[in-house]
This record gives C-alpha cells, sequence and structure tokens, in this order.
C-alpha cells in the first residue's frame, strides 16, 4: 500500500506537499517508527537492499511536482518509473552481483501490474478528494 499512500498524498496534496509528506514519511521511519512495508523501520529498511525504492519514493514526489502542471497521471508514471530505476540500481549495489536485468525481474515485474492499478486508484480518489474539498471549503 506504500505506493498507493505515496500516490494519494501526490494527487490530493499537490507537489510541493506531496513531496514534503513523502519525506516525513521517510524521515519517521527512518527514526524507528514501523512505517514501511512488513512493520519495519529505522535507517537498516533505508540503507537495507530495498531502501533505494524506499528513497525512489522521494524522486517519485518531485517528478510528480515537475510534471504537475502539465498531466499529473504523467508525472505519477514517470515519478514510479524512476522509482523503478533508483531502487533497482541500489538492489544491484547493494548485492554486489545482481545484474539490472536481474533485479528489474524480481523486484519490479510482479509489482507493475498491481502498482498500475494503486496509480488509478489514487488518482480517482485524489481528484474526489480535491472536488469535495472544493465544494466544502
Amino acid at each position: 500500500m506504500q505506493t498507493f499512500a505515496v500516490m494519494l498524498a501526490l494527487f490530493t496534496l499537490g507537489g510541493k506537499w506531496g513531496t514534503a509528506s513523502i519525506c516525513v514519511y521517510l524521515l519517521l521511519g527512518g527514526v524507528g517508527l514501523p512505517v514501511f512495508s512488513g512493520f519495519q523501520g529505522g535507517l537498516g529498511a533505508l540503507l537495507g537492499v530495498t531502501g533505494g525504492y524506499l528513497w525512489g519514493f522521494a524522486a517519485t514526489g518531485l517528478i510528480y511536482w515537475v510534471f504537475e502542471k502539465l498531466c499529473k497521471p504523467l508525472g505519477a508514471v514517470l515519478g514510479l518509473l524512476a522509482c523503478y530505476t533508483l531502487g533497482s540500481i541500489w538492489f544491484c549495489l547493494y548485492s554486489g552481483g545482481a545484474s539490472f536485468a536481474a533485479a528489474v525481474a524480481s523486484c519490479v515485474m510482479p509489482y507493475v501490474i498491481p502498482d498500475a492499478g494503486k496509480v488509478y486508484l489514487a488518482w480517482v480518489c485524489g481528484r474526489r478528494i480535491q472536488n469535495g474539498l472544493t465544494r466544502n471549503g
């Protein structure tokens, strides 16, 4: 659900505040709160074999922020691709021998379709939340 939460924050709060909320999420996890996958927290999670994907969420926010005015869904997809890329590079460096293709095959491919659904669902929910805030604000 991390991907959904990151995307929902971006679609709801916008690029600037959504990216800030992602950084707060990383900070909270970094100091030990169990907010990462599998109820993990601490620097070990951020610096471990899959830590690059967590850092990639910050890159996702920054890229979304850049593309926000042009096309929000495009910014989200490009951001997620950057997350996948950074995380896979980190995985290769950390594991000491895995090829980039192997990292993508094992760490990205199983999640592409579910993550696409999460991006779409976050976009729909984010629009509804934004519309509700506009009507009631």
